[in-house]
């Protein structure tokens, strides 16, 4: 099921679950493009499936190169991902939009290998991802947001751009200086399942260096994989790499899109149906 028509069968109050009566006189223009949105990402679905299949067929066996090992990102090699996430170790996953790094965001050794693997700047913040959306208020502050907004966003291909909050568990060394945080749920079992188990959360950014274009396919960064652990293989990416929606959340009854990414539209037709109102730049 997609991020649009999930959303449409949690909130039928609000919105009516996608079907053909949509088309009957006096329809509304903007449903149908949301609706069309809706089926855009259902196809996007059903092609990420198709091509997982395709690559677990061809990455049966693992493949083993230099000092990494390549997995199929399936079920059978979560627990393998969950250790080496304890263990302080840098794994390269799928999402729902782009290949990543991620570790354990409480491991500062951990976070600045993430950082020298890209080469990326101390001062650019990384974001973080947490297995289910009930796991967020452990690290930032939510209880500004409408109830049923985040359930309604995620999980999904947004990132929220929250207030870390007094109680979030996170470490004062993860992007100091920043009083809020990028936060993840992607609609993939398998990093999911990663972060429930590592009884933390992942730190996570793109997996290529800092500045090239990020990546689809395992091959886009096979230069990197000799600093993972493990690289788990989900196959072809299909949504494209444009990346996550970033979303800035952090100021009451307020939106602001950083980035527009994968799923801008839905995102926004989301929080305006909340009564959220976009935040004008001063």
């Amino acid at each position: 099921m997609n991020f649009s028509t999930r959303l449409a069968e949690k909130l039928p109050g609000i919105l009516p679950v996608p079907s053909h009566s949509l088309l009957r006189k006096g329809a509304v223009i903007s449903e149908l493009r949301f609706f069309a949105t809706a089926n855009h990402s259902r196809r996007l679905r059903l092609g990420l499936q198709k091509n997982k299949v395709w690559s677990l067929q061809r990455a049966e066996l693992s493949v083993v190169t230099n000092s990494c090992i390549v997995h199929p990102a399936t079920e059978a090699y979560a627990q393998e991902a969950i250790e080496a996430i304890k263990s302080e170790k840098v794994i390269a996953v799928p999402t729902d939009t782009l290949y990543g790094f991620a570790c354990d965001a409480c491991s500062l050794e951990a976070v600045n290998r993430i950082y020298e693997i890209k080469g990326r700047k101390l001062t650019s913040p990384l974001a973080i991802c947490v297995g289910d959306v009930s796991d967020i208020k452990r690290v930032a502050t939510t209880n500004h947001l409408p109830h049923g907004l985040l359930d309604s966003l995620l999980p999904g291909p947004v990132t929220l751009v929250l207030q870390r909050g007094e109680s979030s568990i996170l470490e004062k060394s993860l992007n100091p200086g920043i009083d809020t945080i990028g936060v993840r749920v992607p609609d993939s079992e398998f990093i999911r399942e990663v972060s429930r188990g590592s009884g933390s959360v992942l730190a996570l950014t793109s997996a290529n260096l800092s500045g090239d274009r990020s990546s689809v396919c395992v091959n886009d960064f096979e230069n990197l994989w000799q600093h993972c652990a493990f690289v788990y293989d989900g196959g072809l990416l299909p949504s494209g790499r444009a990346g996550s929606t970033i979303v800035d959340l952090s100021k009451v009854g307020k939106y602001k899109i950083i980035r527009p990414g994968s799923a801008k539209e839905a995102t926004v037709a989301i929080l305006e149906m909340y009564l959220l109102e976009e935040e004008e730049d001063c």
